[in-house]
């Protein structure tokens, strides 16, 4: 169906007259929502793996291990504490709010929500967030990407089986559906993609003054910092795993290698024979290996290695018809050179060479530029990268790994600045998607004239005496 302003906008009014009969907010409906959720995604597994591998060529075990599994880690994690943190929260009022002793913060649902997922991750980047807003009680309106066809298509399947329209439902379509979503008022919008359309979906948002989250990639990328005392076997192995991970179209993805002089040459070499051992020669021939997204982005790759082809030192090549660009290293690269300075999301890392001694030199850089997603550092000084990760601004990061710790349960995921705002997984999706709504309880006996006049005279000089000691 093609989708217009008024069916969108139809859409957005059922879904707002469902919120308003308060079933949403039964954490028992919630839950149970939630296990259909989960089911939905372990029943409809071949459906969407299907859907991977013609988008992005995702192999079942990539599907599983970066899309499915992620999906059910995370609800069973709310299932696990949803009622706890849902619980409102008792609290003391305080000698300066005498008579009344009893205080309550009730966690309440914005509304209608907006999902807007990106095609990297369709199936997590959708279904995930899409368990926060249900974990918070709210409805949602999930617009996906029309660059991923064929998830988008198995998404309309699987929600329209699992939930009524008026509670959550899919629009599919290009950027003009998603401005018709955003003419309208939700209560709640989460994007996910680029700074720059950011700035679009926060402009639209500003206008109803609707609560928005970013997750984004950052505008200059994120760094991946090896010191000359690292193993260079094992980060080499970790960065290039990674970066054959959706041939480098992640938000968390290293986007360059900043690598000591001393090590460069013995690094470089690591992380040559770990791409081969990981991938073989030629990625692009490798049934494995995932696909760019569109025909465009791998004129990108093609465009960019001719800049530097006088610097590719690994990769370079690619497979028009498979839509698939080799992972390419780019060596050395200077670090106010353009490449490194926006995020290439796309299997080419550019190779920024320092010395070791002026580490603080590139940290200063670094901090200087827009705030990344991530953040990794390879060494054996652990005082120095704790004092680098908690002095540093940038979403999140490793110390000697690479992306996991997206997947530590009970802790945030998100950026700063131009790599995002806001924060989820877990409890800290179920606060991202609810409102804290402090209700105070008074009494109606024993109400001391403390707060009302005179405020002159003597009895106004006694007044400020008992403020001065309720302040204790």
């Amino acid at each position: 169906m093609a989708h217009t302003q008024k069916t969108v906008h139809e859409i957005v009014e059922r879904q707002r007259a469902f919120f308003r009969t308060g079933t949403t907010l039964d954490v028992d409906f919630r839950i149970e929502q939630l296990k259909k959720l989960k089911q939905a995604v372990i029943d409809h597994r071949d459906l969407l793996e299907s859907a991977l591998y013609e988008d992005l060529n995702k192999s079942r075990t990539e599907a599983y291990l970066c899309d499915l599994g992620p999906v059910i880690v995370e609800i069973n994690e709310i299932l696990k504490g949803i009622r706890k943190w849902a619980r409102p929260e008792r609290h003391f009022s305080g000698l300066m709010c005498f008579p009344s002793t009893s205080t309550t913060v009730y966690k309440m649902p914005y509304g209608v929500s907006l999902i807007i997922s990106p095609f990297n991750f369709p199936i997590l980047l959708t279904l995930g967030v899409l368990a926060a807003s249900i974990s918070g009680g709210n409805t949602a309106v999930l617009k996906t990407s029309s660059k991923s066809a064929a998830s988008t298509k198995a998404l309309k399947k699987l929600i329209a089986d699992t939930f009524p329209e008026d509670y959550v439902t899919v629009i599919d379509g290009g950027h003009d559906v998603a401005d018709m979503c955003l003419l309208e008022r939700f209560d709640k919008i989460f994007y996910t993609g680029s700074p720059a359309v950011a700035k679009h979906v926060l402009e639209e948002a500003a206008k109803n003054l609707t609560p928005v989250a970013l997750e984004l990639g950052g505008e200059t990328g994120n760094w991946c910092i090896v010191r000359k005392d690292a193993n260079l076997r094992d980060a080499a192995r970790k960065i290039a795993f990674f970066k054959l991970c959706n041939a480098g179209q992640i938000c968390i993805n290293i986007n360059q290698i900043a690598v000591a002089e001393e090590v460069t040459e013995p690094f470089l070499a690591e992380l040559k024979k770990e791409f081969i051992r990981q991938i073989g020669e030629k990625a692009e021939n490798n049934p494995d290996y995932p696909r760019l997204i569109t025909e465009k982005v791998y004129e990108k790759c093609e465009f960019l290695t001719q800049q530097y082809r006088d610097r590719v030192i690994f990769g370079g090549t690619g497979n028009r018809e498979a839509v698939k660009f080799s992972p390419t290293v780019l060596y050395p690269v200077g670090i106010d050179e353009e490449i490194v300075q926006h995020e290439l999301f796309c299997p080419l890392l550019p190779v920024v060479p320092y010395r070791d001694k002026e580490v603080e030199s590139l940290l200063s850089v670094i901090s200087e530029r827009e705030h990344p997603l991530s953040m990794y550092v390879y060494t054996s000084d652990k005082r120095w990268a704790k004092r680098v990760m908690r002095t540093l601004q940038f979403g999140g990061g490793c110390v000697n790994e690479v992306c996991i710790h997206m997947m530590v349960k009970g802790v945030p995921f998100n950026g700063t600045g131009h790599s995002g705002m806001g924060a989820y997984h877990g409890e800290w999706g179920f606060r991202e998607f609810t409102h804290p709504q402090t209700v105070l309880f008074g009494k109606t006996h024993l109400n001391l004239p403390l707060r009302e006049h005179p405020y002159s005279g003597k009895a106004g000089e006694q007044k400020r005496t008992l403020l001065k000691w309720f302040e204790r």
